[in-house]
């Protein structure tokens, strides 16, 4: 009988282990497809315009040239982009932080009639894509004037942002409710109680929503090209779309993967040098309620 129960234990433990093997290389093959892409990306760039459009498939740059890097950096439509994609942010991540964390506070610690209801309405927000509300928007903002210009990428996100506001408040339960009743105590207004008290505590969850958001501004490229079409308030992604339609044509892909890269920069660093509280505040997040 136990030599049985062994058996059995050996089996499974074999088929375990095959299963696991399977996963892994199956994760490992998805990771190859997903990466790869990123790869060729940068090392085209390095390549010159014959070895990519050689018949020779090849990712190593032979010989490696690094001067689409500088032709790059030296168009004023480049620099322009960067320019036009940092006034967006700007302003919509410090007064959408402001207002989505003021927000988060009322949601999570204030009581007031219809919270639940309002806050729920919130949250189905999440569920519209941005497709459906696009032309209602592009007709509201003509109407107002306000197209060929970045006042519309930038007016939504300083009323707040609906995934900010949601994780904020899954960070503010789990810090003590009594401490309102404290502060009330000791004479202190909400507003007051809001950035004395609760703001610092949530500063960290924040931080890390700012920076997801700025990723969100920085690669956005659907919302500038409906609302924007004038050249001079291209925002980056634009700008990187208008020099493959410019430049594909005399097969300039380096230059196109140059200008890729130097887009992606910012994000890629701003990932891994904060991945550990940004994944640390998701995590928390999804399980505090």
């Amino acid at each position: 009988m136990a030599k049985d129960i062994e058996r059995t234990a050996d089996v499974q433990s074999k088929k375990s282990k095959r299963i696991d093997l399977i996963v892994f290389i199956l994760l490992c093959i998805g990771a190859v497809a997903m990466v790869f892409p990123l790869v060729y990306m940068v090392c085209a760039s390095f390549m010159t315009k014959n070895q990519i459009l050689s018949a020779t498939f090849s990712i190593i740059p032979d010989p490696v040239k690094t001067g689409k890097y500088a032709e790059v950096l030296a168009k004023p439509e480049f620099l322009r982009g960067v320019r036009n994609t940092l006034l967006v942010e700007i302003p919509v991540l410090i007064v959408g932080g402001f207002t989505s964390s003021l927000a988060a506070f009322s949601f999570s610690k204030l009581n007031f009639k219809g919270k639940n209801g309002i806050f729920l309405g919130f949250l189905a927000t999440m569920m519209i894509p941005f497709a459906v509300v696009m032309i209602p928007q592009y007709v509201m903002f003509t109407r107002m004037g306000l197209t060929n210009s970045l006042l519309p990428l930038i007016l939504p996100g300083m009323f707040g942002n609906v995934s900010c506001i949601f994780f904020l408040r899954q960070n503010l339960t789990s810090i003590p409710s009594a401490l309102v009743e404290a502060a009330k105590i000791d004479g202190c207004g909400y507003f007051k109680m809001y950035y004395a008290i609760f703001l610092p505590l949530m500063k960290g969850a924040l931080m890390t929503q700012i920076i997801l958001w700025f990723m969100g501004i920085w690669n956005d490229y659907l919302a500038p090209t409906i609302f924007v079409s004038k050249d001079k308030w291209y925002t980056l992604q634009v700008v990187i779309r208008q020099f493959n339609s410019s430049y594909a044509v005399n097969s300039d892909y380096p230059l196109i993967m140059a200008a890729s890269v130097l887009s992606m920069i910012p994000t890629l660093a701003l990932f891994f040098f904060f991945q550990r509280y940004i994944i640390e505040s998701m995590a928390l997040s999804g399980v505090k309620g």
